[in-house]
């Protein structure tokens, strides 16, 4: 393919949780530019997930019927996992097929520890996990029985750290999982698997404190707010969910008009060759060597990982 062939989406049909607003609706309005038939996941409520209404959904299916493309709204609560499969049900039956899923949509409850109660953690694993993995649950015999699919999920780099909003930060960590482990099942169905890291403002992010963003954010310049548009992540993301894209299990990071892979990735560490028992002592005695990162290996899945971790076994 020519570096300026233009990448479409024409008979593709696209499902995207969480459209009606922020990134969801910057990806839905790049997918439809493109040519996709795309299904407007939101369901309405503000950005603890409360609340709801259909005004979002509609507004954005206008959007994209105005600009000549192809789009309907459902307003399904994917923190359930009937309102999943409603979502599904509803691209089958507008569009006959369903070829890329989005799972977008999320809330975040900010907290710290441990005011992070119960209900914190469980309305955030409603959306961002379980709400992913439903909506990717009911969508996947469609994807296996055409031969064809694209998923991606949607972290943060709260991963990195987050203390004051543990429970959206956990959930992002859950989906990494997800993402790396539904991949390996996908390979062999033409179904890839991806995961986005959005660096961009949105809904979740916009009451974040400064204090968990460091002192480079506390008072963000005119420049540095038009950098973090949600239009600059939608297009690592109408990649990922290209048929010309053939990674599979990867974290990619996007926003700001910078983009980058995400990877897990592990040191060589040292190896015990003693006979014996290894001891505290010895732990203690080789952390430097153990931490060293000058040398390490990004293992695609676990077997990888186990083969190389343990090849001094024979």
């Amino acid at each position: 393919m020519s570096v300026n062939s233009e990448l479409r989406f024409d008979g593709r049909v696209a499902v995207i949780t969480g459209a009606g607003r922020g990134l969801g609706r910057a990806h839905a309005l790049l997918l439809a530019s493109r040519g996709a038939k795309v299904v407007i996941n939101d369901l309405g409520g503000s950005h603890e997930g409360d609340g709801s209404s259909s005004g979002p959904a509609n507004d954005v299916v206008d959007e994209i019927v105005a600009a000549g493309g192809e789009a309907v709204a459902d307003t399904s609560d994917i923190g359930t996992e009937d309102g999943c499969h409603a979502l599904i049900e509803t691209a089958v039956r507008e569009f006959d097929r369903v070829d890329i899923v989005v799972n977008n949509a999320g809330i975040s409850r900010w907290a710290t520890f441990p005011e992070a109660d119960a209900d914190n953690l469980e309305r955030t694993l409603d959306v961002h996990v379980r709400g992913t993995w439903h909506t990717t649950r009911a969508a996947w015999p469609h994807m296996v029985e055409n031969g064809y699919g694209r998923v991606i999920t949607t972290t943060s780099t709260g991963m990195f750290g987050l203390p004051a909003n543990l429970a959206y930060a956990t959930a992002k960590g859950a989906l990494i999982g997800f993402t790396r482990s539904l991949a390996v099942a996908a390979e062999p169905l033409g179904i890839r698997v991806n995961c986005l890291a959005p660096n961009a403002i949105t809904r979740p992010s916009e009451n974040l404190k400064s204090s968990d963003m460091g002192a480079a954010a506390s008072s963000p310049d005119e420049d540095r707010l038009a950098a973090m548009e949600t239009a600059f992540v939608a297009p690592m993301l109408a990649y990922l969910a290209h048929e010309s894209c053939r990674v599979n299990g990867e974290i990619l990071v996007a926003g700001a008009k910078r983009y980058a892979r995400w990877f897990l990735g592990v040191t060589e560490g040292w190896l015990d060759t003693d006979e014996g028992t290894t001891s505290v002592e010895d732990i203690a005695a080789h952390w430097d060597e153990i931490n060293d990162a000058s040398d390490y290996y990004v293992p695609s899945n676990l077997n990888e990982w186990a083969a190389r971790f343990m090849s001094h076994l024979g």
